[in-house]
């Protein structure tokens, strides 16, 4: 039992520093997934025909 004791604190913050991280890593793919659907959408719109109907340079 004396063994739990002495573990049980560092397992504790290593979990939390697991979840830490993990959630901090899922946050940055999104911002990246997110940035890149923005990058993908504004190069659409700058690429496209204009209003008169001519391809833009």
């Amino acid at each position: 039992m004396e063994y739990i004791a002495v573990l049980a604190p560092s397992v504790v913050v290593g979990l939390i520093f697991w979840f830490a991280m993990k959630s901090i890593f899922n946050a940055d793919k999104s911002e990246r997934e997110a940035e890149a659907r923005a990058q993908t959408e504004a190069n659409l719109r700058n690429s496209g025909p204009d209003a008169e109907g001519n391809a833009a340079k």
